[in-house]
């Protein structure tokens, strides 16, 4: 049947302009016993039967078959056919696609609510999508920087973050220029063969008018130090927001778990609440590991150098769901780290998480993470926003420590301590979709939806005329 079908498709470019002339109506139309030209005998099989055929088919072969009868444009434009061949051709996962197309197509702002999958024409979708050249990524992060094309499966490498993003000190522009001429050249890529999509760690936290300033003073320097590299477009979007569409949500709240720092940050359809409170906490990565360090000094643990530190604590540690219980149990684990043998940790291994929930315990003087999540949580449910009121109740984690296990469900539970239950009910916390990728992800989710680069991005005639600013940084 599959043959069958090819030789149909093959015998398109044989077909007179005079039999194209005679197509038939769609079947609403087409009556009597004789069936439509170029449909044959598979006029007279259910409509079920004939779609299974052709998903027999590559989404080329079916593609062709439009040109034969209108009849066969009105088969072949079946949206159920084209998910289809999206579900079993493309590379990106059905849900990615879904959520992209859907939520994102339109670019930002983002709608109030998502296009109904039936209003999506698929078949347009997996066309724009096949002819989409690829963009450069570049998740910026609070520590390591993550780069890679958004036609790849997973990032193409990644390095340590030498451009503090939060800092506008002079020269912003130069350190900009040196940060992304290196990533470039690490990726042997012209800049000016590709768009690019840049994530921004989430700085000057406040809605001030003197941290509005440095934001805009902060994203016009990336423009302008991408543009003088002649980047064609710039996309560029703060982690949080990136994470967020890594999870497929366009609302909740985004925890960032940074390198020195930790955000919890409000997101409604995109855009960053500031109006509404971001929350800061003074606890990051850098502080579990310096914590850990001396846990295993204390304890005589030897060890060579801080990165075997920040590995025992990704590969041994945890998050307790009851601290007080943990410290009952018998919790000792070992692993081997490259060359310098075994490590074996017993208390420390849930006690290093446990400082994202008791700073106190790291000599700290900070909020924990629940009650920081909480406070934003009530800052949301007071503000009642226009649209729906739980918007706020998904919690989406990102960042290396976010990945520690046990720490999506602790928090979860100590939110459902300390809210109301009318704010509490429905919580949701999701790990990192992606590990330490997720901001990664949440911008090849963009740079690949079908409508990119549209209007998610700036192209250099518009910056100039935005902004009207030569560089001066």
């Amino acid at each position: 049947m599959a043959m069958l079908l090819r030789k149909l498709c093959a015998s398109m470019s044989s077909s007179s302009s005079s039999k194209r002339s005679s197509d038939d109506s769609p079947p609403s139309s087409t009556t009597g016993n004789s069936p439509p030209p170029h449909l044959g005998a598979f006029y007279y099989l259910p409509d079920e039967i004939l779609m299974q055929i052709l998903r027999l088919l590559d989404p080329k072969d079916a593609a062709k078959l439009c040109f034969l009868s209108k009849l066969w444009r009105y088969i072949i434009s079946d949206n159920d056919l084209w998910i289809h061949f999206l579900q079993n051709y493309y590379p990106d996962p059905w849900d990615s696609v879904l959520f992209a197309e859907t939520n994102l197509s339109s670019g930002y702002p983002l709608p109030a609510t998502a296009a109904e999958m039936s209003h999506v024409s698929f078949r347009n979708v997996y066309a724009q999508r096949a002819q989409l050249p690829s963009s450069v990524i570049i998740d910026g992060g609070s520590g390591y920087c993550k780069f890679g094309l958004s036609d790849h499966a997973y990032p193409l490498g990644r390095s340590a973050t030498f451009l503090e993003f939060g800092s506008v000190e002079t020269p912003m522009y130069t350190r900009l220029r040196h940060f992304f001429g290196t990533i470039y050249n690490r990726m042997q890529v012209k800049p000016s063969s590709q768009p690019v999509i840049v994530s921004i760690p989430i700085c000057h936290y406040d809605d001030t008018e003197s941290a509005k300033a440095s934001r805009r003073q902060l994203k016009e320097a990336i423009y302008s130090a991408l543009f003088d590299m002649n980047v064609p477009a710039v996309c560029a979007l703060n982690q949080a927001t990136l994470a967020l569409y890594a999870a497929k949500q366009t609302s909740g709240i985004a925890v960032n778990i940074g390198f020195q720092v930790t955000s919890v940050v409000p997101i409604l359809n995109g855009k960053v609440m500031r109006n509404v409170g971001v929350e800061v906490v003074g606890i990051g990565a850098l502080q579990l590991t310096g914590f850990l360090r001396e846990q295993m000094q204390q304890n005589n643990i030897i060890f060579e150098s801080l990165y075997t530190v920040r590995t025992l604590k990704e590969k041994l540690c945890y998050v307790a769901a009851d601290y007080e219980a943990e410290l009952s149990k018998d919790t000792e684990a070992s692993f081997e780290a490259v060359g310098e043998g075994w490590f074996t940790l017993s208390k420390e291994r849930f006690q290093t998480g446990e400082i994202l929930f008791q700073p106190r315990l790291a000599r700290v003087r900070a909020m924990g993470l629940h009650q920081a999540v909480a406070l934003c949580m009530d800052h949301c449910h007071s503000a009642e926003l226009v649209g729906d009121g739980d918007w706020f109740k998904t919690v989406v984690l990102s960042g290396g420590t976010a990945c520690l296990p046990g720490l999506p469900e602790r928090l979860e539970k100590e939110l459902h301590a300390l809210l109301s239950p009318e704010v509490s009910n429905g919580i949701t916390v999701i790990p990192p979709p992606y590990g330490v990728d997720t901001a990664w992800f949440g911008a090849k989710a963009i740079g690949n939806v079908s409508t990119f680069p549209g209007r998610w991005c700036t192209t250099k005639k518009q910056f100039r005329q935005n902004y009207k600013v030569n560089r001066i940084w």
